[in-house]
Formats: structure tokens, sequence, C-alpha cells
């Protein structure tokens, strides 16, 4: 049999049964800085899928960088069969600057499928379609949620895409939204290129959070051996069924004043519940914020800090929370007990 061809990237060339950090060329900062997009190839000895992790298209998203570092050192990578692309930091402008957007302001996941001869976050985008996305067979995207607030972990999925929804279960994370695709977005484009990407969201920008990243590292390990690119060992089924919300409602801030949060990210909630208070500085006047419908928290503020009409819960509709309680049950307690993630491994 013919050894597998290198496999090419920008001006270099990864052999098979080999990985190695590239640096593809994205701008030069006004004062003649070259900044580059670094991607880790592995690239396998043995012929199989071509699949992308990304982190880091919002500068702040910190979470997706730690997932992918624990990535590179998980057992089973280097005998990997086909060739895996993983950017941790893909916007290195906002990260260098601990921003959401690129230094002109623009959000890079509004921005796709991009240009090669447009503003700079257009340019980017357009790099990476070109040599990531248009590569693969597959993409998994790692994003948190916005500074001073956090999610819990979930997959996102169109709602029209029954191929992703399989994915999203294989991927096993507690919580599987069905989430219309955005204009401008790495999925829209990605979608009318005729390529897939999960969207995995879990924790709060510019922080880590223990739970996000070992729901994240799991899931794209389960990804990658249902295609047969590592072996099952070491890699563990879920416990219980995802959970499907089908819709779901920002519920926002009643008044101005200081928030009191009674209830947790992840944690199920009848109609009527009270989720939580706004109280003016003084005490004089209070007001609840109460689940409009039964629940899951998918994700809420953290800032105490809040204006009349702010976002600060994110409801996720559950048909049934009797039935729902047990699965996210047993899967928050596997990322938790998983001996995956022995303490030596991932530090």
């Amino acid at each position: 049999m013919a050894p597998r061809a290198a496999f090419e990237i920008g001006q270099y060339k990864v052999p098979a049964g080999s990985r190695q950090t590239v640096d593809v060329p994205v701008s030069v900062l006004s004062d003649h800085t070259p900044v580059t997009m670094s991607v880790h190839v592995v690239h396998g000895k043995r012929s199989g899928p071509t699949v992308f992790v990304s982190g880091g298209v919002h500068g702040d998203e910190v979470i997706g960088v730690e997932i992918i570092r624990r990535l590179l050192k998980a057992p089973g990578i280097a005998a990997m069969r086909g060739t895996l692309l993983a950017i941790p930091i893909v916007n290195a402008f906002g990260f260098i600057n601990h921003s959401r957007y690129l230094p002109d302001r623009r959000d890079l996941n509004r921005m796709f499928p991009g240009s090669a001869s447009g503003p700079l976050a257009s340019r980017l985008a357009h790099q990476f379609m070109s040599e990531i996305v248009l590569r693969s067979d597959l993409g998994i995207d790692l994003h948190s949620a916005a500074i001073h607030r956090i999610n819990y972990p979930q997959v996102r999925v169109s709602p029209d895409n029954e191929r992703t929804m399989e994915l999203a279960k294989i991927f096993g994370s507690p919580i599987i939204m069905r989430s219309p695709i955005r204009d401008g977005s790495l999925r829209q484009a990605a979608a009318d290129a005729g390529k897939d990407v999960l969207l995995f969201e879990a924790g709060e920008g510019l922080r880590f959070d223990e739970l996000s990243v070992r729901a994240g590292v799991a899931g794209v390990l389960r990804i990658m051996r249902h295609f047969k690119m590592l072996t099952a060992k070491g890699i563990s089924k879920p416990k219980s069924g995802p959970w499907v919300c089908r819709s779901s409602k920002w519920l926002r801030a009643p008044m101005g004043g200081l928030l009191r949060i009674f209830k947790a990210d992840g944690e199920l909630v009848r109609e009527g519940t009270i989720l939580g208070a706004v109280s003016d500085p003084f005490g004089e006047r209070e007001q609840d914020i109460i689940a409009p419908f039964d629940g899951v928290i998918v994700g809420r503020a953290v800032m105490p800090v809040v204006n009349e009409g702010d976002a600060v819960f994110h409801l996720g509709r559950v048909m049934s929370v009797s039935r729902a309680e047990g699965t996210l049950e047993n899967l928050s307690n596997q990322l938790e007990d998983d001996p995956m993630f022995d303490e030596d491994e991932i530090i």
C-alpha cells in the first residue's frame, strides 16, 4: 500500500504519521509585527476523515483554548487515523487584548465566509474558510458565553439538520439546543459549503470552568471515536442521552439594581419558580424573576449589577422536568467522576 500523502497547508507539508504546528499568515500590525493563525496538524499514518476543532473565534472565550490543549495531550492522538486540525486561537487579535472583537471592532463570527480583499475581520474569515473549513469533513467550534455571563455545557445544532443532531447526541453534552443559524456565522458559511459544524457552548468569557472543559474534551473524543479516528479505549459513552431543548427564552431584568440569583445554571425549574430577584440599592423596591414555563437554565448572568431590560436567565424549554432530572444528573456526575480526566493528564 502506498504511503499516505503529506497534508499541505499554507506553505507547509506535514508528512503522514507526524504532527506539526504551522503558522498561517493573516496580517501585519501597524508596527510591522506579523500576525498568524497557528494550526496544530496531526496527520495520521492511516487514512480517515479530516476534522477541525477551533477555539477563540471570540478572543475572550478561553475555555476552547484549554479544551484543545487537553485534547492534543489525550492518549491515542499520536496513533489516530485521518487528520486533526486544531486551532486553539482563531482570533489572535482579540485573544491578546482579552476582547471578543478584532481591532476593527468587528465580530469575526458575523464575517464569514469573508473576502481576501475585505477588511481585517473579513480577511481572517476568508483565510479560515479556505485553509481549514473547506479542507475538512467536519468541524467542532468551541465557544463560551460573553463576559459576565455563563453557559451550561450545550451543543447547538440547526433545526433542520438531522446529521448534526445525531452527532450532537454522540458528543454527549448534557443539553442540545436547536438554534437557528445566524447570518455571517461560521456555521452558516460552512453549511453553504456543504460542511457540518457542531457548535459547543460552555462556561464564561475570560474564565476557566472545569465542568465545561471536561464536557468539551469528552465530546470531541467521542466524535473522533465515532469516525474511527480513535479506538474506544479510555473514551466513555454518555450515561444518559442529552436533553433536547427545541426552544428557549431570555428572561430580562424587570428593573435596574442588584441581581440576586437563587437558581444555578443547569438547574431544572418548574413554571412559577422564582429564579432570582432584582432590588434597588436601598432595598426599597424588589421584583422577582419568575420562570414562565418548565425548563432548564442553559445560561445566566454572573454580574450582579443590572440595568432594566438586561438579559439575566436563559431558559430552555423542557417537556417534562421529572424526565429531565435523571438525564442531567447522570451526565453531570459522569463529567465529575470520569477517570479519563485524572489530574496527572490535564495539568
